[in-house]
């Protein structure tokens, strides 16, 4: 036989108002509808539960056995069925997953540590490179977010713009460059894929130019690196690069053509939607992100 789990509920009503009548009201059910599920209850467990003692009734043994059990589990599930929706941040043990490219963590890591270390201490933060190849560490809960420029295709994810960030050109050397002297220039590009192009070339091509890429490398710091070392350019977004370019004593320069800027884009899995930890932590990468644009 299969427990209808809602007799716990009745039960408890039962056995805590001592009567139908008091179960009924309590429940918001009529009195022969409580007292039907007695029956079932009764038959169930093969004990009276309770028998009328004058004008009153008294719950049997058994049912003072089990009054404090029966009430423990109702209380369990009512937990179950509606979580708190209150957050302790304070008490909040917990490790978040992030995954991003390398200039978005030297980037956004800073800020978004300071802000947790501020507010909810017993969080930890790991943050993993992107890999060459698409996986299901989102799906899987292995990733809780990722950052990137590209929402997900499948509904099964969720996504937020939380930024944008305009795209500049980063080089060694210092001053403007005009379209024609931008194309002449060697380019180095980042790809996780190992691409050795990317829309900048579709603008060129529309316009009858064409440039030189020299070289593809996974990660915008060995991009950087290489810049510093000669006259190749690389384009990128700035904000985002902006600690890299520091670090590397190089110089930005504005495009010499307009190009969208590009988004900064959060995904993460349906089943987070109404995790609020979660959504906490989403709201603490957009402030972040809104600080370095500042």
């Amino acid at each position: 036989m299969q427990p209808d789990l809602n007799l716990l509920t009745v039960l408890h009503a039962l056995l805590e108002e001592g009567s139908v009548m008091g179960a009924a009201d309590r429940l918001r059910l009529s009195s022969p509808a409580v007292s039907r599920t007695l029956g079932r209850i009764r038959r169930l467990t093969g004990d009276d539960i309770l028998v009328r003692t004058g004008r009153t009734m008294t719950p049997t043994p058994y049912a003072l056995a089990v009054r404090e059990q029966v009430a423990e589990l109702v209380r369990q599930a009512d937990a179950v069925l509606a979580p708190r929706r209150e957050l302790d941040l304070g008490a909040l043990d917990r490790t978040f997953t992030l995954q991003c490219h390398d200039a978005l963590t030297m980037t956004l890591a800073p800020p978004l540590l300071s802000a947790v270390a501020d507010s909810a201490p017993g969080v930890r933060l790991r943050f993993l490179a992107e890999p060459a190849v698409d996986t299901d560490d989102l799906r899987h809960g292995r990733v809780d977010l990722e950052i990137g420029a590209d929402p997900p295709v499948l509904p099964e994810f969720r996504s937020a713009t939380v930024g944008h960030d305009r795209l500049v050109v980063v080089m060694r050397d210092d001053g403007p460059l005009d379209l024609t002297a931008y194309a002449a220039r060697t380019h180095i590009l980042v790809s996780r894929r190992g691409r050795l192009a990317d829309p900048v070339d579709e603008f060129l091509a529309a316009r009858g130019l064409r440039r030189r890429v020299v070289a593809s490398v996974g990660t915008s710091a060995a991009a950087l690196h290489i810049v510093s070392r000669g006259e190749h350019v690389l384009t990128g977004p700035e904000a985002m690069f902006r600690p890299l370019v520091e670090a590397f004593g190089l110089h930005t320069a504005e495009l010499p053509f307009a190009l969208p800027k590009a988004p900064i884009v959060c995904n993460w899995h349906q089943r987070y939607d109404t995790d609020r930890a979660h959504a906490w932590l989403r709201d603490r990468v957009r402030a972040a992100v809104d600080s370095l644009a500042g």
